[in-house]
C-alpha cells in the first residue's frame, strides 16, 4: 500500500477524537457524518488513486474526490463503531471496500463504476442498496464510458486492462438498475436516513452516476455532505439536494446506499 506519513498522522488523530465516544450504540449513518464531518474543508483532488505501474491500494486522507471521501467515511466509520483502531485494519476495510469481490487483482479490479461499487459491497455485507425498498424506479444502462474514453485512463493503453474493462461494461449492461428520479424526490425523500450514501444519477451516454455524497437533513431539507469538485473541499451544501438536481439538466436521480453497521474486516496483515 501507498501512503504519506501525513495520512497516517490525520488517521491517529481522528481516531483520538472518537475514542469513548459512544460509537458503539450510536446508528452507523451518524457515525458516518461526523466522520464526514471531521474532514470539512479538506481539499478536493481528483484521481487520487491513479498510479503508474502495478495497482496498488491507495491511502490518501490529504485529499478527496467525491468517491474516496464516501468510501473513506464507510470503511473509517465501520472501524471506529468497533473499537479496532489499527491502522492495518482501516487499510483492510478499505482494500475491501475498493476493490471487486475484496481482491486487488490489476486495475480493473478496483470498483470504478458506483453502481458496480454499491452492488459488489452489498454481497460483502458493507452496505445495502435500499433505492428499490425507497420508491426507486427500474432502469437499465449501458456501460462503456471508460472504454469508449479510453484516452482519460492511461491504465487503459495496456491492452490486458482494457480487454477486462470491455468485459466488466458489458456484465453491468446486463443488470437492472433502480433509480430515484428527481422529480420524485420531493415525495420519495423521506425514505432517506442521515448519513446514507447518495449517488447522482445521470443521463450521459454509458455512465451510471456523476457524484456521491452522504446525506443530510438539515432545517430546509435533504442536503449532501460531499467533497465538492465546484468548490474543491468538503462541504455540506448550501442548497438542498432537490435544488442541486434541478440546476443540472443531466442529472437524473439518486441511488440510495446504507452501511450496514455489523460489517468488520479486522484485517490481516497478509491481506493489505
Amino acid at each position: 500500500m501507498i501512503y504519506q506519513p501525513e495520512d497516517r498522522a490525520i488517521y491517529d488523530d481522528l481516531v483520538r477524537s472518537f475514542r469513548n465516544y459512544g460509537e458503539r450504540t450510536r446508528p452507523i449513518g451518524e457515525l458516518m457524518l461526523d466522520v464526514g464531518k471531521y474532514f470539512l474543508g479538506f481539499p478536493y483532488v481528483s484521481h487520487t488513486l491513479e498510479r503508474e505501474g502495478m495497482e496498488t491500494l491507495v491511502i490518501n486522507l490529504r485529499e478527496f474526490d467525491c468517491f474516496t471521501f464516501v468510501e473513506n467515511c464507510v470503511a473509517l466509520a465501520g472501524l471506529i463503531r468497533k473499537g479496532k483502531a489499527h491502522f492495518r485494519g482501516y487499510a483492510a476495510q478499505l482494500k475491501d471496500i475498493r476493490y471487486r469481490h475484496g481482491i486487488s487483482k490489476g486495475y480493473s479490479s478496483r470498483l470504478h463504476y458506483f453502481s458496480d461499487w454499491l452492488y459488489d459491497n452489498e454481497k460483502k455485507g458493507i452496505v445495502k442498496d435500499v433505492t428499490h425498498r425507497a420508491g426507486g424506479e427500474p432502469y437499465r444502462k449501458y456501460f462503456n464510458f471508460m472504454t469508449r474514453h479510453r484516452e482519460s485512463y492511461p491504465a487503459l493503453n495496456m491492452d490486458k486492462s482494457y480487454r477486462d474493462m470491455l468485459a466488466i461494461e458489458k456484465r453491468l449492461s446486463r443488470r437492472l438498475l433502480h433509480h430515484i428520479p428527481k422529480a420524485a424526490l420531493g415525495k420519495l425523500g423521506a425514505a432517506v436516513e442521515n448519513g446514507d450514501l447518495i449517488a447522482i444519477s445521470t443521463g450521459i451516454e454509458g455512465l451510471d452516476i456523476v457524484h456521491v455524497g452522504l446525506a443530510v437533513r438539515l432545517r430546509k431539507g435533504l442536503h449532501l455532505l460531499h467533497a465538492s469538485e465546484i468548490e474543491k473541499k468538503v462541504v455540506i451544501s448550501d442548497i438542498t439536494l432537490h435544488q442541486y438536481l434541478s440546476r443540472k439538466k443531466m442529472m437524473t436521480g439518486i441511488m440510495v446506499g446504507r452501511a450496514i453497521p455489523a460489517y468488520q474486516n479486522d484485517g490481516n496483515p497478509s491481506s493489505v
